[in-house]
């Protein structure tokens, strides 16, 4: 079921280098320059995260896969969907490849970020009371995750929207996850992801964070999550 979700989610969205090349898992391109999220998030976060943090887990999941910690021919989908069978390595770098693919992915320039669906709109509604009470209970979830981790906004084996957090580079899409579900929105709270702009004021970033979600694609993947 949740590999099922894993492979659904990520159909959905051009994860262009999510596949392996020539035997290796790639880095995917930006969807826009390193400086069009500013000034929520500035350029040179988005160089360092994105061209040494994210980087590095492609180059170290690649590199477990070439010691023989999982099979070569396994899709992300498939590593991260069986994460609890394979080394804490693979575990990790598999997730951090594909959380951060995601988060990209999650993120537009501000005059760029769409609207939310009226479907998605009227599911937060009803699940939160409101847009501004969805937001301040998303927030209050990644301030509250101790040390690294993500916070997600998902929708769960109910098909019921719900919010819930992963240490490290966990995601709801695991089979260790504590709770299931195919991720519609995801922020990364590890300090790396804001340090730069905000030091150590998570709750800072969190608010700021809403000017860059990518409500358009939000609002396909619940539209494909419901569809399944």
């Amino acid at each position: 079921m949740k590999q099922a979700l894993a492979i659904a989610t990520l159909s959905a969205l051009p994860f262009a280098a999510l596949a392996q090349s020539e035997g290796e898992f790639t880095l995917p391109e930006l969807p826009y320059a390193a400086d069009a999220l500013e000034p929520v998030i500035d350029a040179e976060t988005m160089e360092l995260h994105h061209g040494r943090h994210h980087q590095s887990y492609v180059d170290n999941l690649n590199e477990a896969i070439g010691d023989g910690e999982a099979p070569e021919n396994l899709s992300l989908d498939e590593l991260v969907a069986a994460a609890g069978t394979f080394t804490d390595k693979v575990r990790n770098n598999a997730g951090g490849h594909w959380n951060h693919s995601f988060f990209w992915e999650t993120m537009a320039a501000p005059d760029e970020t769409g609207e939310m669906s009226a479907e998605l709109a009227e599911a937060i509604d009803t699940v939160f009371g409101s847009e501004d009470e969805f937001k301040a209970a998303f927030e209050e979830a990644g301030a509250d995750r101790f040390g690294s981790g993500w916070v997600w906004l998902i929708v769960n084996d109910q098909d019921q929207l719900q919010i819930t957090t992963t240490p490290n580079q966990d995601n709801p899409l695991m089979d260790v996850a504590e709770t299931a579900g195919t991720p519609l929105l995801g922020n990364d709270v590890w300090e790396h992801a804001y340090y730069l702009n905000y030091n150590n004021r998570r709750a800072d970033y969190l608010d700021a964070w809403w000017d860059v979600v990518n409500w358009d694609i939000v609002s396909e993947r619940y539209a494909a999550a419901l569809a399944d």
